[in-house]
């Protein structure tokens, strides 16, 4: 790389598929890759050249990972390792960033705290593993922070099912789609795929080594970069995900059946409070809510009872204590739902894992879902096992996040219209003297527009 009109050789020798890469790269990048082709390796001299050869004045770069501990773990060391090749480059341990003569900068950040990435300017980043960062790291803090300063964008990472990397991938490579629901495809983005089995990266021997002691669906994801695999023990699986997503909705779908709200209160900060809306086969698109308390929560509830005229309200009794108490106050009549707590069936550990298995039943036969990334992403996220009483047991959510995963509180509200029976002739509005049939609710999601 040169600086000027001095030749500077940070050690960086890409390999052929890198120079592919680096050919194909657009304004927005998207790179799926197999394990062990390089990525992070690649981004890194990306943000090495471009930081070197900017004109712009005090030019900031970022690279990002999930976590913060993950990006220094995996990255920092490849960053000393060549940005210190230029000469009067200067690394900050404390801050994991270098500086360069020219003003500009490389910083490490973690998409778990977003909050240190809001209020910067990029006029360059790489997001690595998407698929594992906050959803809304990319269009709500850095897809912003490019804007004044026109900067660019390269996402690399491996599948891990039908996620926001899928989202991206698919639409840098086919077009996104437009306010009418047509794809545009548009030149500022790319889409680049390398799987083991082209690239020739890695010995035979070795993948035959890896695909012995893999799971197929283990295979296919790692190594072929299939976005529809899934694990062996996941309970809904991506293909399952896909079809439901794909599905339109019919009127016959909605007639005569019941309203259902699922309300699953955040527990953590990190955590998002979810209303889901199910009519017989057909949910509808979540309301998340962040950052509200109790009483606020209640109301919007309240408001989406009225709007939709529902028929049950299923609320999780874990966090939902306080939003459940205020709607009882309010008039509503409110089922509280344990997920720990004793399932109809006994051949499940407890509630959560019945209702689960229920919604995964329900996406068997035929229910919909909104094409909404986060709300594919949950459902595909809890393993399943079975205990030394050959019961059916869920995946916590604590243990879901001691993997690095998000808590899946989109699914887990869906699952909440599963807790129980519902019939037509129990409606849930305050002040209702008698139970009575209520009308087919008008929504203002209109599954057949």
């Amino acid at each position: 790389m040169t600086a000027g009109p001095q030749t500077i050789d940070t050690g960086y020798r890409p390999h052929e598929f890198q120079l592919r890469a680096h050919n194909a790269l657009r304004r927005f990048s998207v790179l799926c890759c197999h394990r062990r082709w390089g990525k992070t390796y690649m981004a890194v001299n990306v943000l090495v050249d471009a930081a070197v050869r900017t004109r712009k004045q005090a030019a900031r770069f970022g690279y990002v990972a999930p976590f913060l501990k993950q990006a220094k773990q995996v990255a920092w060391d490849y960053l000393r390792r060549f940005a210190l090749k230029i000469p009067g480059a200067k690394a900050n341990e404390a801050e994991l960033s270098i500086d360069f003569p020219n003003g500009a900068r490389i910083r490490l950040y973690g998409s778990d705290n977003g909050e240190a990435i809001r209020g910067v300017y990029f006029d360059g980043v790489v997001i690595d593993e998407v698929a594992d960062c906050r959803p809304e790291t990319w269009p709500e803090i850095i897809r912003p922070a490019l804007a004044d300063r026109k900067g660019w964008a390269v996402f690399i990472g491996t599948p891990k099912g039908m996620n926001q990397f899928y989202e991206l991938f698919v639409g840098a490579r086919d077009g996104f789609k437009n306010e009418r629901g047509d794809l545009v495809k548009s030149p500022d983005w790319s889409a680049v795929m390398f799987r083991a089995d082209e690239t020739d990266l890695i010995d035979v021997a070795e993948l035959e080594a890896s695909r012995a002691i893999m799971s197929d669906a283990q295979y296919r994801q790692e190594w072929l970069c299939d976005f529809s695999a899934a694990t062996d023990n996941t309970l809904i699986t991506i293909d399952l995900v896909g079809s439901a997503a794909a599905r339109t909705p019919v009127e016959r779908d909605l007639r005569g059946m019941p309203v259902i709200l699922g309300v699953d209160v955040a527990r953590f900060g990190d955590d998002r409070t979810v209303i889901m809306r199910r009519q017989g086969s057909v949910s509808f698109p979540p309301r998340v809510i962040r950052g509200m308390d109790n009483m606020h929560v209640a109301g919007l509830v309240a408001q989406e009872v009225v709007d939709t005229k529902a028929n049950a309200i299923f609320i999780d009794a874990g966090r939902g204590e306080g939003v459940i108490d205020r709607l009882r106050q309010l008039g509503f009549n409110v089922v509280e739902v344990n997920f720990g707590g004793k399932p109809t069936n006994p051949r499940y550990v407890n509630k959560r894992a019945e209702m689960w298995d229920d919604m995964r039943q329900w996406l068997h036969d035929g229910g919909s879902i909104p094409n909404d990334p986060e709300l594919k992403t949950d459902l595909c996220v809890p393993t399943y096992s079975f205990d030394q009483s050959n019961r059916f047991r869920l995946e916590t959510k604590d243990e879901i996040k001691e993997r690095g995963q998000r808590s899946p509180d989109l699914a887990d509200a869906l699952a909440l219209t599963f807790a129980a029976p519902v019939a037509m002739t129990e409606v849930y509005l305050p002040g209702s003297a008698a139970k009575r049939t209520a009308p087919v609710a008008a929504h203002e999601y209109d599954p057949f527009a």
